[in-house]
């Protein structure tokens, strides 16, 4: 039984209007994920902390599409991975890793394939990172910030993931055409 409410700046607690206020500025809309979120102010701030940090982080736009959706498409989350594939289209991210992340083949880099595959080794193995994993990672150039910054946007990710899980949160109208499922294999 789903008691989550979707919070509106007029129904949130007091204190997550004022980031609520900021959802709306920067999106143009609440996303229903920040109008659940609300029901906890520290959890909405934290989040949106999280999410501002981990896009300013070692990252670029294909890499912090990478990490997001790895983790979204394990925890098979059918709110993030339908809101990501629209962020990423409009960070300008190539089409062709969009799908290969939504349908777990193969990323057309090795340098964003060993991304893929060291964020699903921490994810698996609860933070530990098998020795052959982490060798492969910094042979393709990545290093300890980077590993890290994995870290950050796996933070972000549980949050969103498991609040998506709990509430069953409604994909926004702007994703709906990017609907997932998880493709059983």
């Amino acid at each position: 039984m789903n008691k989550f409410k979707i919070h509106t700046i007029e129904t949130a607690p007091a204190e997550s209007k004022a980031p609520l206020e900021k959802s709306l500025k920067e999106f143009g809309m609440i996303p229903n994920l920040h109008g659940i979120l609300a029901e906890s102010p520290g959890l909405l701030e934290a989040y949106q902390h999280l999410n501002n940090w981990f896009l300013h982080s070692s990252f670029n736009a294909d890499e912090i599409t990478v990490v997001w959706q790895s983790i979204n498409v394990e925890h098979e989350c059918h709110y993030c991975v339908p809101g990501h594939t629209g962020i990423a289209k409009m960070m300008k991210v190539d089409d062709e890793i969009i799908e290969a992340l939504r349908n777990e083949t193969v990323l057309p880099s090795e340098k964003l394939e060993v991304l893929r595959e060291t964020t699903l080794s921490i994810v698996r193995n609860r933070g530990r990172l098998p020795e052959e994993d982490a060798k492969r990672f910094y042979a393709v150039g990545y290093e300890n910030n980077q590993l890290l910054d994995i870290i950050l946007g796996l933070s972000q990710k549980v949050i969103s993931n498991y609040v998506n899980h709990l509430a069953g949160t409604a994909v926004d109208k702007p994703f709906e055409k990017y609907k997932w499922e998880k493709v059983s294999k």
